[in-house]
């Protein structure tokens, strides 16, 4: 078997005096190894692994978890894959993972990619962390642990042990997040919205995770070249784009739906133009110059991911939300970004799936851009790691219209 790496080695070094443990090493630094070892250290009789549906479930079995897990000698008793997706949707896998758990003596919970479990009040994180509860011996696994702001690390924290920050999410929130709350009544009802705007006491909050928490940067020799490709949306696209504002964007529609209104209303803009005729025509042109069996192309529409693979079947088209995560894709090393995402998170995951320890050629990465607003606004939240986009929530109709 393979030497271990110098980061998995601390990583074991660190951890294995603890019953919990945060790995929070880069995507492609090789996380599961040392996983693996800290979980059969503890002599288990049952090992729960919780990771992306997709990661478990690939198209082929060498890029999924499972597979990497076997790779550095399995689990040494019984253990389960479980897409944590199906924890929502699965009253019944719920259940029977319930009475393994109880049953079980020594019994390891990992939960791989555990931004997944970001959410506090999903049905998902509150399932896995009642799971949690059964099990003295846990690890999370990430790479990019918040993905948006520091409320995306409470929970993880929670499943590992409420005894870590040993504050419930509401004190959590204004112990460390700087935040303004906005009420606008609307008739006889009123809406309330909060926005983060700072954050305070992040030293304390660091003192109390680090113990459990072992971080690592990816270092490999291999570099990664980017790709700016600018393209124009057609008359038609342009004059639909302008309708859709007018549609969405109106003070109605702002006041009463959720903190999720500008996403919704952006994701149907963004669709209007994913399958503009440009694009392919720059996708000819890249793969004309690269090896089409190294390329993989990220949409974030199924209808455009199905038009890719109509019009260029001999390349692996990817989504965004289900393929970003887990998946070792190092056998690649272009990644075209056909459509923009809102989320930093994604940007960094997705890019790891070919950028990993294990990849012995430079990576490109294609990034696409049409010549409107909404799309120079996503380049810039992804920058700036997704803050801007809190901004622009805050922004009145007017001045969304103009700048989208």
């Amino acid at each position: 078997m393979q030497v271990l790496l110098d980061n998995q080695v601390k990583a074991i070094s660190k951890l294995q005096q603890y019953k919990v443990g945060a790995l929070f090493m880069e995507a492609g630094t090789g996380k599961t190894r040392p996983a693996v070892e800290l979980a059969n250290s503890v002599n288990p009789d049952y090992v729960l692994y919780l990771a992306p549906y997709q990661s478990i479930n690939t198209d082929k079995h060498e890029e999924s978890v499972v597979y990497q897990v076997n790779l550095w000698g399995g689990f040494s008793c019984n253990h389960d894959f479980i897409g944590i997706e199906s924890l929502s949707s699965s009253d019944r896998i719920y259940l029977e993972l319930l009475a393994k758990l109880n049953h079980a003596q020594r019994a390891v919970i990992i939960c791989d990619e555990s931004l997944k479990i970001k959410n506090w009040q999903a049905k998902r994180t509150q399932r896995v962390i009642e799971l949690s509860k059964l099990s003295t011996y846990k690890l999370i696994l990430n790479g990019t642990p918040l993905s948006r702001n520091l409320l995306d690390l409470w929970a993880q924290m929670e499943f590992l042990s409420p005894k870590i920050l040993n504050m419930a999410m509401v004190e959590y929130k204004n112990t460390f997040c700087e935040y303004l709350t906005i009420t606008k009544r609307l008739g006889y009802k009123s809406l309330t919205k909060e926005f983060i705007v700072g954050y305070h006491n992040v030293d304390y909050l660091y003192k109390l995770i680090e113990p459990y928490v072992f971080e690592a940067d990816l270092q490999i020799d291999t570099k990664k070249h980017y790709f700016d490709l600018d393209y124009s949306l057609t008359e038609a696209e342009k004059k639909e784009h302008e309708r859709l504002k007018e549609k969405y964007l109106d003070n109605d529609r702002m006041e009463i739906r959720n903190n999720n209104i500008f996403l919704e209303i952006t994701q149907k803009l963004q669709h209007n133009y994913s399958c503009s005729p440009e694009k392919f025509s720059i996708i000819r042109q890249i793969l004309s110059k690269n090896d089409k069996s190294k390329v993989l192309i990220c949409a974030k529409y199924i209808d455009t991911q199905e038009e890719l693979r109509k019009r260029f079947p001999d390349v692996r088209v990817l989504s965004w939300q289900k393929n970003a995560f887990a998946l070792n894709l190092q056998q690649y090393n272009v990644l075209i970004k056909f459509d923009k995402h809102w989320d930093y998170a994604l940007h960094e995951q997705i890019e790891h799936r070919i950028y990993r320890q294990g990849q012995h050629d430079d990576c490109k990465i294609y990034d696409l851009t049409g010549n409107i607003g909404l799309e120079d606004m996503m380049n810039k939240n992804v920058v700036k790691k997704g803050m801007l986009l809190q901004y622009f929530k805050q922004k009145s109709v007017t001045e969304l219209k103009k700048i989208l």
